[in-house]
């Protein structure tokens, strides 16, 4: 009975605090964050401002806040009865309908996470950034977790000088502070709190404005003055072409970028200020490999899609993702050309398809589906459906329901609708296909690309898992260089000389899939070595290395001085080369420091896999290394924390076998 009662009253503490939005209206947020110092034990001492009205009579309300100290806490400036139960301030009072209000008070908190402190325990680069979505912003800033509570978020933090510090909104003043800056931020439209976001490093930046007039920044590392323009290549463009695509005027005061050292993703697109991983940071031959580009406009998409109407719940997570892929898709299109986009949705139809054979597919309003679902399922909906309505009604839909729903939630049945009001038919059945079904009507996208591309159908045409007579004429002549990789990748013995002769593409696809080198292919295949690739000068590398012994010296000094990507990949693969290559003239000892440094915390997390991954293939990972590996279990980048968990288990059961 005791047990009965404690469920009853967590029921309903529960249902009250789902409530809340039928009482109160938050409106508006001060805060000063000051930075105490920069360690991952670091405690934040702040001062917050809460403007809100009270929407019927109530006893309390609350704000999200984990793991936080509170003091001086005051309602209308006069202290007021609160709660701290290590996720939530709960004030109480009488508070009474159609009045507004402030909460005012300091706050403490060491956040643990959602508020990352890098670099400054090892030597690395010295950052902090923050990641809201899935994180909660209510680790490091009393918030609202409900996605549907929209408020103004108006910021200042306290950091050392010689930092920058960048946040949502437009900076109005950046002045002394004890010594330290003080950076004043003001949003002028409310945000869900998962959008809040904060970095704090050393960067350089610069601007320009767009077609619209909206101050465009781009934020970059002092020493990558170089990769700037491959980096943001673009950028601007796709900004012009999305506000007119979309046909609603960017939302917000301005639009920064910023790249941030062991992002947990990607990107990240938080209001105003959108946050991605540096390893998108390239030079101009990385630039053809791996580039920011769809990332870059995916993470724009959203300040539409996500920011400007966000969905109530996950059921509705695709009308966040599904259409920032779609519009970054757009967005490609208008760079890269007809074919570009259509083999991006043709690689979607082929995840997708693959997914359903698994048995892994789900409805696309399945809030558990996966990443692949809300994203390119997502995508696939909005090309189908315009497809389906046609440009005029879908643009207009679009515009339609977006300044219906501007700064608020929405379903699947607010953009719907939407469409069919001005269709001016039923979309049950395209509803019911696409949205609700379990799985990706695969046969039918498969379909509307033959119809709508000659490209995929040559692509779909040419097929050599047969080795038909006609796949050596292919690769000479008459199909795309999408079509010759597919080849090559299903029958690389057909590579001859003038196979090399193609674009950079196809080049790749010989490094990647023409393994075992024939002598008379040797000079061609040395020249990928050239390649304006690093991941056609990684794999040739290694593959002239492995089938030509005699000629590893060779290969090595003419590949000395070349790193690759932020990981290295060219740089680590060549120390391992190196070191098992006898009579090399290079210290190996100094070599095998290298590698070994490589897998510490002061490199980012790719770079550090690998290193690893190498030092274990070579049954050299010494104390130092096994210390490294140790220590990455314990890191906030969730894929460098699994890696390191099963290489040690790996390593574990090879000791084990061998005892």
């Amino acid at each position: 009975m005791k047990n009965f009662f404690v469920i009853i009253c967590l029921f309903l503490t529960h249902v009250c605090f789902a409530q809340q939005m039928d009482y109160v209206d938050f409106k508006k947020v001060e805060s000063l964050v000051v930075f105490n110092q920069f360690t991952v034990d670091s405690t934040l001492f702040n001062s917050y401002d809460i403007k809100f009205d009270i929407l019927k009579p109530t006893d309390s309300i609350y704000l999200d806040a984990l793991n936080m100290e509170f003091k001086h806490v005051a309602l209308n400036g006069k202290a007021v009865k609160f709660k701290n139960d290590g996720k939530k301030l709960i004030v109480y009072s009488d508070f009474i309908g159609n009045q507004n209000y402030q909460l005012s008070f300091m706050f403490f908190t060491s956040p643990k996470k959602a508020m990352y402190f890098v670099g400054w325990e090892n030597e690395g680069r010295n950052q902090i950034w923050t990641q809201g979505q899935g994180k909660y912003t209510s680790n490091w800033l009393p918030s609202i977790d409900d996605v549907n509570d929209k408020i103004e978020f108006d910021l200042k933090f306290v950091a050392p000088k010689g930092y920058r510090v960048l946040a949502n909104g437009k900076l109005i003043s950046k002045s002394d502070f004890s010594g330290n800056n003080l950076w004043e931020y003001d949003m002028d439209k409310p945000m869900a709190s998962y959008l809040v976001a904060v970095v704090v490093g050393e960067y350089d930046g610069r601007s320009e404005i767009s077609k619209s007039g909206i101050p465009l920044e781009y934020y970059y590392y002092p020493e990558d003055s170089l990769k700037f323009e491959p980096t943001y290549r673009y950028s601007k463009r796709m900004f012009d072409f999305l506000e007119e695509e979309i046909g609603f005027a960017y939302p917000w005061q301005n639009y920064k970028q910023v790249p941030v050292h062991d992002f947990l993703y990607a990107g990240m697109e938080n209001t105003s200020l959108t946050i991605f991983s540096d390893a998108f940071v390239v030079d101009s031959i990385g630039f053809n490999d791996k580039n920011y580009v769809n990332v870059n406009a995916h993470e724009l998409a959203h300040q539409w899609f996500g920011n400007l109407v966000t969905a109530t719940s996950g059921e509705n997570h695709w009308l966040q993702e599904g259409f920032a892929t779609y519009y970054a898709l757009l967005a490609e299109r208008d760079i890269f050309g007809d074919d570009y986009y259509h083999f991006k949705l043709l690689e979607s139809v082929l995840d997708l398809s693959q997914q359903d054979l698994s048995g892994n597919g789900t409805s696309l309003l399945n809030p558990k589906s996966s990443s692949l679902t809300f994203y390119q399922h997502g995508a696939w909906v909005l090309h189908a459906l315009r497809t389906k309505v046609g440009d005029v009604v879908f643009k207009q839909a679009v515009k339609n329901y977006l300044e219906k729903h501007q700064f608020a939630n929405v379903q699947t049945t607010d953009f719907i609708k939407e469409v069919e009001r001005l269709h001016g038919r039923s979309l049950n059945a395209f509803v019911n296909l696409w949205i609700k079904k379990n799985g990706f009507p695969f046969e039918q996208a498969f379909e509307l690309l033959k119809k709508q591309s000659t490209f995929i159908n040559e692509y779909a045409m040419v097929d050599c898992e047969t080795k038909s007579s006609k796949c050596a004429e292919y690769l000479k002549y008459y199909v795309s260089d999408e079509a010759k990789v597919k080849i090559i990748s299903q029958v690389p013995e057909l590579v001859t000389k003038d196979t090399f002769k193609h674009g950079l593409k196809v080049r790749q696809a010989i490094a990647q899939h023409l393994t075992k080198i024939p002598e008379a292919l040797k000079a061609d295949y040395e020249s990928l070595l050239e390649d304006k690739s690093y991941i056609t000068i990684e794999k040739a590398l290694y593959n002239l290395w492995v089938n030509f012994p005699i000629d590893r010296a060779t290969y090595l000094s003419k590949t000395r001085d070349v790193y690759g990507f932020s990981d290295k990949n060219v740089r680590v693969l060549w120390i391992a080369l190196n070191l098992s290559t006898p009579y090399y003239e290079t210290d190996k000892q100094k070599l095998f420091n290298e590698l070994v440094s490589y897998t510490g915390e002061a490199h980012n997390a790719d770079l550090r896999m690998n290193a690893f991954q190498y030092l274990n293939l070579m049954k050299s990972c010494n104390d130092e290394c096994q210390s490294n590996l140790e220590n990455a279990k314990s890191h906030h980048n969730w894929r460098l924390v699994k890696f390191a968990k099963e290489l040690s288990e790996k390593m574990a059961a090879t000791k084990q076998n061998k005892d």
